[in-house]
Formats: structure tokens, C-alpha cells, sequence
């Protein structure tokens, strides 16, 4: 693949890339966006290569979690910055206040319900639910095995459910 055809996969991918960005770096979007920019440059850099292996969406999604991972290690450093951060308000859409607000309080339970799983439960429930991947391409993106893979979705959706009826029962 050449470079304009990698630049190209890349745009297409970004929106799906940014999402999963923001799921590596627990819904911080100045991280997010940090990493996003830091994989895209070890990409054009070629200091990361696709040897296709595998979909480039896959390798992509394992490139950024690295890349997130190896972030946070270094967080310290960013702790000095000043960082504003921004909500990203969502498009009004036409709904009422009302639904709205319903809608905001469903949201932040699912989200709520989310970050109660275990870090790698969230990341497969993650990648196959939100970026349409199967597990097997979560487990080679997560880095574990397709049984450790399915172990983590079957669990991760088992515990979802439960802290989503219990969200409920509130």
C-alpha cells in the first residue's frame, strides 16, 4: 500500500480511530486526541509498518491502544500541562429538553455501567459493539488469545447487563 492509499484508509478510519482513542484513554479527549496524533505519526513515520497481516482497521485499533498504553505511562509529564477540556456538546438533533435529558441519563448509565467492567472486558465489549469488529479481530487487537477473547466478552456482557439492571432498579 502507498502512502496516498495509507493517508486515505487513515481518513476513512479516523472517525471509528478518534472513538476508539477515547475508549484507550477512559473518555479523555485532550489524551485521545494526543495519542491519535502521536500513532498517525509512528504510521507515516513508518516506525510502525502494516505488513497485512491482518485489516488495516485491526492493526490500526492495536497500534493506538499501544500507543495509549505507553501514554498513560507517561501521564506525569502531561499532569504539568494545562489542559482545557471540552464536553464536545452533541447536536441538538431537534429533541425536546425532555428527551434529551432522558437520553443524557441513559448515556451516562450505559457509560457508568461500561467503566464498572474490567479493563480488558471493556475493551473487547468495546471494539466489537462500537467498531463493529468480531473477536477474534478484538483479540488480536487487545493481544490476547480468541478463548481469552470470548472469556472477556461473554463476561464483560454478563456484568453489563447487571450493572445496567441495577442502573434501573435506581
Amino acid at each position: 500500500m502507498n502512502r496516498a492509499e495509507l493517508e486515505q484508509q487513515l481518513e476513512e478510519l479516523h472517525p471509528a480511530s478518534f472513538a476508539w482513542a477515547l475508549g484507550c484513554c477512559g473518555r479523555d479527549r485532550g489524551s485521545a486526541e494526543d495519542v491519535l496524533q502521536e500513532t498517525y505519526l509512528k504510521i507515516l513515520d513508518g516506525k510502525a509498518r502494516f505488513d497485512g497481516r491482518s485489516a488495516l482497521k485491526t492493526w490500526l485499533f492495536a497500534v493506538i491502544r499501544r500507543t495509549a498504553a505507553a501514554h498513560r505511562r507517561f501521564g506525569w509529564l502531561r499532569a504539568l500541562r494545562f489542559v482545557a477540556h471540552d464536553a464536545g456538546d452533541v447536536a441538538d438533533g431537534g429533541e425536546s429538553a425532555e428527551q434529551r435529558l432522558v437520553h443524557s441519563e441513559r448515556a451516562a448509565a450505559l457509560l457508568r455501567a461500561i467503566r464498572s467492567l474490567a479493563p480488558r472486558q471493556r475493551e473487547v465489549i468495546e471494539l466489537v459493539f462500537y467498531h463493529d469488529m468480531t473477536i477474534e479481530q478484538s483479540a488480536e487487537v487487545v493481544g490476547v488469545s480468541l478463548g481469552t477473547a470470548r472469556v472477556h466478552y461473554q463476561r464483560g456482557k454478563e456484568r453489563l447487563r447487571a450493572a445496567l439492571l441495577r442502573e434501573g432498579s435506581r
